[in-house]
């Protein structure tokens, strides 16, 4: 905690409440994976800090991992949980690839078709594509029963996401011919194709690629509401209803999955009077609603600032022979949030603590971000403080909320203590945390502070973004710090010889 301990002569700390009120106490807890001991965590913990802080490419990893983990230790489950920890960590993709090689040499256990996406996705995600591709072909040669419909699927679609269309095309190609070579492609693996393009919300490419390859693969109805859920996922209300009568016409039957994806494309626009009439004609239809059906529907009418309907709808849910789960009270809680009634949300935490209803990170997310649109700067850094004392870390999308909130509030000491946290749990920041963080550093002189978190950074395998360094640079220089302007240059330059190139800013 050595910038920590520096910043205290800056006086920026200000006192964090170490109670909250009631209303908070059973609000917060560590989300934990009941199936492992807390040894297991523990060590799991031990070897992703081992990973992160390894200086690699520096050094060699999996020698050094050979001294701190025995390979008895490397069971199925252990080896998806350190992958799953490291992807959730941002962790540098190579050092990910390199502790999955690791297992695969050392381990008594058969690895997982988990593990290996797991793997995938990390790499993939930082568009290690090479690497993504040599990985598939040594699983395939080794372990072709590890070749699953999700690894394509993670692999296609961040191809469509970073590459071109024609990229995305060869590469399910590639797949066909090459990776799953002898494997007959039928439907599914056309739907995992369209999908890829659906997700990137590339609708004019996927009806590109529905058109010209129906005819080779017959489309069922997964494949319509793959499409259907493209134009939902673009905005377009107008695209939606109108591909559903194109899918009506081609003789498909629409199902829950088809009134669901319509009801949120309204939700979602704020047309709450579109999606009842849409749940009021699913059950003229015969189909009962599911559970997602309703969810959908509470957060709506949190949309349009109707908590009663959302309390109703929620009622609703026992009246209809299902039973409540995380995302419909999270659903309701936002609802409750955007109506600023603080109270009714804050007591459903409890209730859910009461019926044993484990929260989950959207949770986490939801109270934060209620918090900060309500209540204000002192209820955020009070849950923030009992999130740390519960070892609980966030998802990237809460660390950057947070980062961005304490950094515009004026309190660069608790996104430095936030950082230095994240480190110490083994985590990566995302680089956008680190941008935002440097930001408030520089606009306040902390030259010293800057230049710890850059290198803490680089040390971990992870690049910085161009424009933040630049902004470093120059502050650096007016302070005079060229030999540490030096040290940042040469571990920038070591990292970039030897990571695969990168476009713009890595996910």
């Amino acid at each position: 905690m050595l910038i920590w301990s520096r910043l205290k002569r800056f006086n920026l700390l200000a006192q964090i409440p170490h109670r909250l009120p009631s209303i908070f106490v059973l609000a917060v807890r560590s989300f934990s994976q009941p199936h492992l001991s807390i040894e297991t965590k523990t060590e799991i913990e031990r070897i992703v800090s081992i990973i992160n802080d390894h200086p690699f490419p520096d050094q060699p990893l999996q020698p050094f991992l050979l001294q701190h983990i025995p390979p008895a230790v490397l069971s199925t489950i252990f080896v998806e949980n350190v992958l799953g920890r490291l992807f959730a960590a941002h962790s540098n993709g190579l050092k990910a690839l390199e502790f999955f090689k690791f297992s695969l040499h050392y381990s008594q256990f058969s690895p997982s078709s988990d593990a290996f996406e797991k793997t995938l996705h990390i790499l993939t995600r930082m568009r290690y594509f090479n690497k993504a591709w040599e990985l598939m072909e040594k699983i395939r040669s080794t372990y072709p029963s590890l070749l699953t419909l999700k690894s394509m699927s993670i692999m296609l679609s961040r191809i469509a996401k970073f590459q071109s269309y024609e990229a995305t095309l060869e590469a399910f190609e590639k797949m066909e011919k090459d990776i799953f070579a002898g494997q007959k492609f039928g439907v599914n693996e056309f739907n995992v194709l369209l999908q890829a393009f659906c997700r990137q919300r590339h609708m004019k490419e996927a009806r590109s690629v529905f058109q010209k390859m129906h005819f080779r693969f017959s489309p069922d109805t997964k494949t319509m509401n793959i499409l259907l859920l493209g134009f939902k996922e673009s905005g377009d209300v107008t695209a939606v209803e109108l591909f559903y009568h194109e899918m009506v016409r081609r003789g498909f039957k629409p199902n829950i999955v088809t009134y669901n994806i319509r009801i949120d494309a309204y939700c979602k626009k704020g047309c709450f009077g579109d999606g009842l009439r849409l749940l009021e004609e699913l059950e003229q239809a015969n189909m009962l609603p599911t559970l997602e059906t309703i969810t959908t529907l509470i957060h709506a009418a949190g949309i349009v600032r109707n908590p009663i309907k959302a309390r109703q709808l929620f009622d609703e849910i026992s009246l209809r022979n299902l039973h409540p789960d995380t995302g419909a009270y999270n659903a309701l809680m936002s609802s409750f949030f955007r109506c600023r009634d603080v109270g009714s949300a804050v007591a459903l935490m409890d209730e859910m603590e009461k019926k044993h209803i484990d929260y989950d990170y959207m949770t986490y997310h939801t109270v934060f971000f209620g918090l900060m649109r309500t209540t204000g700067f002192d209820s955020v850094s009070q849950l923030y403080n009992k999130m740390v004392e519960r070892n609980f870390v966030p998802k990237t999308r809460t660390v950057v909320m947070l980062m961005k909130y304490f950094c515009q509030n004026c309190r660069i000491d608790l996104g430095l203590h936030f950082w230095e946290y994240l480190l110490d749990k083994g985590y990566c920041p995302h680089g956008h945390a680190l941008d935002l963080l440097l930001t408030g550093l520089c606009s306040r002189g902390l030259v010293i502070e800057a230049f710890e978190c850059s290198k803490q950074m680089l040390e971990r395998g992870r690049r910085m973004s161009e424009a933040t360094f630049r902004m470093l640079e120059s502050l650096m220089l007016q302070e005079g710090e060229t030999d540490k302007l030096r040290r940042l240059n040469q571990m920038t330059e070591k990292l970039q010889a030897y990571l695969p190139p990168l476009i713009g800013n890595s996910i």
